[in-house]
């Protein structure tokens, strides 16, 4: 069976495929109270995900490394943990981290091609997962440098959509979303400068949160990219997302930035309150155009319709964001040329890779030091809009996920150029460093996922939770999932089992 010709015939979106037998556990939560309650090990969960991971490389591909040995040791060892009595909130969990988090033993490519060694050392952010008792089973495909809303190159594919495997998971976390969406783990983190969790959040009907700046430790390094780069977690639901941030969010002695800590999973069951939305179509100025599908205006008009019924007040008002886009290149292109430099076979880059390493050189320095000192007005600026209003409500993107390979072959400006056509709305809040939930918000004509963003100030992680946890109970997005599995067969993509 086609994916997309798998439709509820009442509701045109794609029909729920749990892919499981009955009785097998798929959420985090749910693994994690299974796990401590003694109704199943982690040696069966993690040797689970490794099978599905083995069985969909060929498809749905959204593993770089996989640590099958190494797992099913931590597993083994969880397993004696939890018989002794220990409990800890992932122990024996199986999760997946995107390919530029470093895991001892395992080289961080981040998407490149070439020979990279394996770190002597864990990320701090994988060290919270592993004092949490999470078994790491792998670390998942991104694209190049984390600089693109696909997950495709020459050092390990093209990672396809459990949806559809003809389109793109998103991107630059599309590995880790593919991961999440196939039913592969049941929670991952991803990485996001530019949208790069809630792209494909949105793009494979997943709960995607980029926390405020610093709330997760990027460290190895102090900061990355400059700032606008920040680690979040891709998971299908609220709680689960929820449940990874608190976990993975920390801070190390050497972060630059260190915000005061919050209770995420806490935040899940709290009411939100009666809130003021702003609905917003408006993207931040560009000069390109940037046209909005109409499938994902009708999505996003009918989460505001929701959050109508639900008590809340909506109303359409835009930020204004001036011209943050002049802050954000430079950020960008320099963070960009700080990794191209670890990188041991420049040679071996993409060649838009090379010229954004290029451009972030001239940028440097003068530019780069006004472009962040800009920051501070443009969070004022747009800060505004949170007088009148507690939340802001934006499409993620503003078309459904592309084909394969649309965008892969563009010269570096087409490229970008499709990209921001494609993805206006989740960079802006980069800049800011305010946090952002990505929701499912339906699915197009074609039955290809759409998300809505959720949009706060500073801190603001508890209440857009908290809210997106009261859409997640009314719109129960959770129940519809792409078949288990796929395979392709002759050119059309099945579903093993069906």
């Amino acid at each position: 069976m086609s994916v997309d010709e798998s439709q509820d015939s009442a509701t045109g979106a794609p029909a729920r495929h749990t892919g499981t037998a009955a009785g097998e556990l798929e959420g985090l939560a749910e693994q994690s109270r299974a796990l401590a309650a003694g109704s199943v090990t982690s040696t069966a969960l993690v040797r689970r995900s490794l099978e599905r991971i083995e069985a969909t490389q060929g498809t749905v591909n959204a593993f770089r490394r996989v640590r099958p040995e190494a797992a099913l040791t931590e597993a083994a060892e969880a397993d004696r943990r939890l018989a002794a009595g220990e409990r800890l909130p992932l122990l024996g969990v199986p999760v997946a981290v995107k390919d530029d988090t470093d895991v001892a033993g395992e080289p961080t490519a981040f998407g490149c091609a070439g020979e990279f060694p394996p770190k002597e050392r864990d990320s701090e952010v994988v060290r919270r997962l592993r004092a949490a008792g999470a078994v790491i089973v792998g670390k998942t495909n991104a694209c190049e440098l984390g600089q693109w809303p696909f997950t495709e190159g020459p050092a390990f594919g093209n990672t396809c959509n459990p949806w559809n495997l003809a389109h793109t998971p998103g991107g630059s976390s599309g590995g880790s979303a593919a991961a999440v969406a196939a039913g592969l783990v049941a929670a991952a983190l991803g990485t996001d400068g530019a949208g790069s969790v809630r792209i494909p959040a949105a793009w494979s009907h997943l709960v995607g949160i980029k926390p405020q700046r610093g709330r997760i430790s990027t460290w190895p390094d102090p900061e990355a990219f400059q700032g606008i780069t920040g680690i979040g977690p891709l998971a299908r639901t609220v709680e689960d997302a929820a449940l990874l941030l608190d976990v993975a969010a920390g801070n190390h002695a050497g972060d630059l930035h260190r915000p005061p800590a919050i209770a995420a999973h806490e935040a899940v069951r709290r009411d939100p309150g009666r809130l003021r939305i702003a609905l917003s179509w408006k993207a931040a100025t560009t000069f390109t155009r940037k046209p909005l599908h109409p499938d994902v205006r009708a999505a996003v008009t009918d989460v505001a319709r929701t959050l109508v019924r639900l008590g809340h007040f909506v109303e359409e008002a835009e930020p204004d964001y001036g011209l943050v886009g002049l802050a954000f290149v430079p950020r960008a292109t320099v963070g960009v040329g700080e990794w191209a430099a670890r990188v041991p076979d420049r040679s071996l880059l993409d060649r838009r890779t090379r010229g954004s390493a290029r451009l972030g050189r001239l940028l440097s320095g003068p530019v780069l030091r006004r472009a962040r000192a800009a920051e501070r007005r443009q969070q004022q600026r747009v800060g505004a809009l949170f007088g009148p209003y507690d939340v802001l409500l934006t499409p993620t993107t503003a078309t459904p996920p592309p084909r394969i390979g649309t965008l892969a072959k563009m010269s570096g400006w087409r490229t970008d150029q499709a990209m921001i056509a494609a993805c206006p709305y989740a960079w802006p809040w980069n800049v800011l460093g305010w946090p952002g939930v990505s929701v499912p918000a339906g699915f197009s004509a074609d039955g290809l996922p759409l998300g809505a963003q959720l949009l706060g100030p500073a801190h603001g992680e508890p209440r857009l939770i908290s809210l997106a946890a009261q859409l997640e109970a009314e719109l129960r997005w959770y129940e519809h999932r792409p078949p288990a599995h796929p395979a392709r067969v002759d050119g059309t993509v099945v579903s093993r089992g069906e």
